[in-house]
């Protein structure tokens, strides 16, 4: 669904933002879109403000983080689930721990990027302990940007109760199994009582 669209009182809204590379119209995005949307959510992709003006290189943290709290804070109504891929997810993950999504339920995390490859010291967890929230961590065993064990270990610091889903011989894109992380998704979603079952 575009963006700006309001959700009745009570209904699932997912904000969906994309990886650095990509735009609101990401493949996974677009997929989740669908497949949450035909379970009675409403589902807003978004762009971050470089995107919106044609640039490649994405904004500052700081001014990422204010449009995901700007795009949480159009969507009026029920719970709120927030994620998206690689950068976008974390991203989303910051706002909520930072309380810039107040009504926040959960967090739906694709290709989490806990360090950039190769610099496993370099962990981008330091907001890990704020999160209370359900969590779902959606990645493949081979992605350079955090493998099964590293994220393991630092997802454990979450306050809120995690969810890890690997697709064996996945690296970072997870192209091609799009099918496979809708399915994810939905159970996650059922489980926690978000969207029908």
């Amino acid at each position: 669904m575009s963006r700006g669209v309001s959700r009745a009182a009570g209904r699932l809204g997912l904000l969906l933002a994309p990886g650095a590379g990509a735009d609101r119209d990401q493949a996974t995005l677009v997929a989740l879109d669908r497949a949450v949307t035909a379970a009675g959510a409403t589902v807003v992709r978004m762009d971050f403000p470089y995107r919106k003006v044609g640039r490649r290189a994405p904004d500052r943290p700081a001014v990422l983080l204010r449009s995901v709290e700007t795009e949480a804070a159009a969507l009026a109504g029920g719970p709120l689930v927030l994620g998206g891929r690689s950068v976008g997810g974390r991203i989303c993950s910051m706002a909520v721990a930072e309380g810039g999504a107040p009504r926040a339920a959960g967090l739906l995390l694709v290709s989490y990027p806990l360090h950039p490859p190769g610099k496993p010291d370099r962990l981008r967890t330091g907001h890990f302990p704020s999160i209370t929230v359900p969590c779902l961590f959606v990645s493949g065993t081979r992605d350079a940007f955090g493998s099964p064990a590293e994220l393991e270990e630092a997802t454990s610091a979450i306050a809120g109760p995690v969810v890890h889903h690997w697709m064996d011989r996945k690296d970072h894109s997870l192209r091609g199994v799009d099918a496979w992380i809708c399915e994810v998704a939905l159970d996650w979603l059922r489980g926690l009582g978000l969207v029908q079952a």
